[in-house]
């Protein structure tokens, strides 16, 4: 998959990154905005990961529901980059205040029941990133929108959210509850005490009176809402089918994640949604893939048995060598000179031939000393190397391993789905933190080098 041609691509208006949790979706997300600012295009990358890792690889204190222009961008033509995180409960707040009059608004935004849908309803945070996607693509201040899905079990929550929502709208119970604020006046309350007094009743002493008391306040209040809700998500849902939209499947090359990229790939097909393809993240490689694991473990194991030895003749070979060792005469004759003639020391030394002689094997035990001390060292110098040297065969040997069920999986996912493009991404060394490692990562989702070690 070539990924420059995309980001250059003035119809490509919305990139969508999903996968499993935990595959680097924010980092990828993040990566490719800054790639394409830097090619020219005016970007925002939205992310609605709390972890707060893409403010922090881009050099911003904190990100909130405001784009906030990203500093040290090289773009040229006018390119920028700007950063947001998703705000769930600002994001609908802001819904409430331009589609309420301000009364209403201000009942809606203080009704408890609002307060606790709107902080934590099931597929809320999705929602509200739908409509954060729409209000972004709607404002048009930016040519490309790159959104980091939200860390949900499914990421494709994200699509379901729309649907899920107009079914809570839809669904009877909320119907019932809407039914006394349709009909209004005394009609209504006659309508709620009959039609509903059995279902007050048991919710009454299930969830308590004055909790259901704020969900028909609720109801009321948002009536008007509804529809807009419906209408904005199934134009945002349409948006994202659009030819303008690509998704972006990230993985890393493991059995888990891959198996759940092969379902993304399959639910997007089935909702016609725009695939561009699959970024497999966190590659492995190595610089010495010729040495297969079964060389490398067997080198190692010679090595730790002493198999593999350095034969060569050294100072341990020459001791005690007959043609080494000096005849007393030689010593004495050596030793000699050493004094310097007229000094004090010299007459002890010629008139005392056997003290002399004496002096001379002391110091030849000295130096075989110092020569077997020296063999000592090398031998464990060399045993050091050659431990060394056999932990890192087995080091080699588990990395091939590492990377032979890489390509296995890759392998059978390319088999199942071979339509899809891969680009593959090398794993980094250490973790993004900065706007220089996020480029590190487009360089290697965009130039398809083979990962090295």
């Amino acid at each position: 998959m070539e990924l420059d041609p995309l980001l250059d691509d003035r119809g490509t208006r919305i990139i969508v990154c999903c996968g499993a949790g935990g595959v680097g979706k924010t980092t990828t997300a993040a990566a490719l905005g800054v790639r394409a600012a830097e090619r020219g295009r005016r970007v925002v990358v939205l992310t609605i990961d709390p972890a707060r890792r893409l403010a922090q690889s881009m050099g911003i204190d904190s990100l909130d529901n405001t784009p906030r222009k990203v500093e040290g961008i090289k773009g040229s033509d006018g390119g920028e980059l700007h950063a947001m995180m998703l705000d769930m409960k600002r994001t609908f707040d802001e819904i409430v205040e331009a589609h309420a009059e301000p009364g209403r608004a201000r009942a809606i935004l203080e009704n408890p029941f609002y307060q606790s849908l709107s902080a934590g309803f099931a597929g809320t945070q999705e929602y509200m990133a739908m409509e954060k996607l729409g209000q972004l693509r709607a404002r048009d201040e930016w040519d490309l929108i790159v959104v980091d899905t939200p860390p949900s079990r499914s990421a494709l929550d994200f699509l379901d959210a729309p649907k899920r929502l107009g079914s809570f709208l839809d669904g009877t119970f909320i119907k019932l509850l809407m039914a006394p604020a349709k009909v209004g006046g005394r009609a209504g309350m006659k309508f709620l005490n009959v039609g509903m007094s059995m279902m007050t009743g048991t919710l009454g002493k299930l969830l308590g009176g004055q909790f259901l008391k704020d969900v028909q306040t609720f109801v009321a209040a948002m009536d008007t809402m509804f529809g807009g809700f419906r209408t904005r998500a199934d134009a945002t849902y349409k948006l994202l089918q659009a030819p303008g939209t690509a998704f972006l499947v990230v993985a890393t090359p493991e059995r888990d994640a891959l198996r759940e990229a092969a379902y993304f790939v399959e639910r997007l097909a089935a909702e016609r949604m725009p695939l561009a393809g699959l970024v497999l993240n966190r590659v492995h490689g190595s610089g010495a893939a010729g040495l297969s694991a079964e060389r490398a473990r067997a080198a190692a194991e010679n090595l730790d048995e002493g198999r593999i030895v350095d034969q060569g003749d050294g100072k341990t070979g020459q001791r005690g060598s007959p043609a080494t060792d000096p005849e007393p005469s030689e010593l004495a004759t050596a030793a000699a000179p050493a004094v310097p003639a007229g000094s004090e020391a010299a007459p002890t030394a010629t008139a005392d031939p056997a003290a002399q002689h004496d002096a001379a094997l002391d110091d030849e035990a000295h130096d075989a000393t110092d020569v077997d001390a020296d063999a000592d060292a090398d031998a464990d110098v060399a045993v050091d190397v050659r431990q060394l040297t056999a932990g890192l065969l087995r080091l080699h040997a588990e990395r091939m391993r590492v990377l032979a069920r890489e390509r296995h999986t890759r392998d059978r996912f390319t088999a199942r789905h071979p339509e899809v493009a891969v680009a593959e991404v090398a794993a980094l060394p250490g973790d993004v933190h900065d706007l220089a490692g996020l480029r590190a990562i487009g360089d290697r989702l965009t130039t398809g080098r083979t990962p090295s070690a």
